[in-house]
């Protein structure tokens, strides 16, 4: 063989080697960045379960938001960032089935017409008696489906599950979480909570973004946009650093 034919060789095996390499390596992406590869990673972030109400390309505080979601659901350490562990996980993920281990609830009016005068700010509206209520009603609706805006039993979002669950025991409460923020009375920490307390963090935009229903032993229900209505725990990786605090609803 001659020396050309062998340089040639050479120079392809190269040139496939590095090729190769370059497919296996990831663009790493994180908040400001945008482009096709923004777009893609939006894309399989939502047809995977995560929620993300705009598809444009560009990696904003919601894109963060569904990649920090997902990585805390498949153990990869949580930072928002998509690298190379991320982008092999989210190529293996699978389309989330909703309630496939749980009964979905029965069928509830499409709304719920708000009746009466909404809950006084800066008080306690829930009577102890009424928490156990409250919490069955809550725990009915695990594996309903997030959507952004929803409200009613075929999806919802975190303060509309919220404003469902009061409403379907004549408590009436604000649509939206910053306003709910409002209800009832401050506490200085997580340890005065008591089941039937409303808890609140800090998530896509700065203040009351995210809520949830406190449960007792450090747990909470709520809507999540990466998995729907579901339990999770306060001292969670991802939820333990956005917890902006918790107000006592109960009288």
């Amino acid at each position: 063989m001659s020396k050309r034919i062998l340089k040639r060789s050479a120079l392809l095996s190269l040139t496939l080697m590095l090729t190769g390499q370059l497919a296996l390596a990831s663009p790493t992406l994180q908040e400001g960045s945008h482009g096709h590869d923004v777009l893609l990673l939006q894309k399989k972030l939502q047809s995977v379960g995560y929620s993300i109400s705009t598809v444009d390309g560009v990696f904003g505080s919601e894109t963060e938001r569904a990649v920090a979601e997902f990585q805390r659901d498949n153990k990869i350490r949580i930072t928002g960032i998509v690298n190379n562990a991320t982008w092999r996980a989210l190529q293996k993920a699978k389309k989330v089935k909703w309630g496939t281990d749980i009964e979905r609830p029965k069928p509830q009016p499409e709304k719920l017409s708000p009746q009466g005068p909404l809950a006084p700010n800066n008080a306690p509206i829930l009577a102890r008696n009424k928490v156990g209520d409250i919490l069955r009603t809550a725990r009915s609706y695990i594996g309903v489906p997030y959507s952004f805006g929803g409200t009613t039993p075929k999806a919802f979002d975190c303060s509309g599950y919220l404003q469902y669950v009061f409403a379907q025991n004549g408590i009436h409460i604000p649509r939206t979480a910053d306003e709910q923020y409002k209800l009832g009375l401050r506490t200085n920490s997580s340890k005065q909570l008591v089941p039937g307390d409303l808890v609140f963090f800090t998530t896509y935009e700065p203040g009351a973004s995210h809520c949830g229903i406190y449960l007792g032993d450090g747990e909470f229900i709520h809507a999540s946009s990466s998995k729907g209505v579901r339990v999770d725990a306060l001292s969670d990786d991802y939820w333990a650093p956005r917890y902006l605090g918790g107000k006592h609803i109960v009288k």
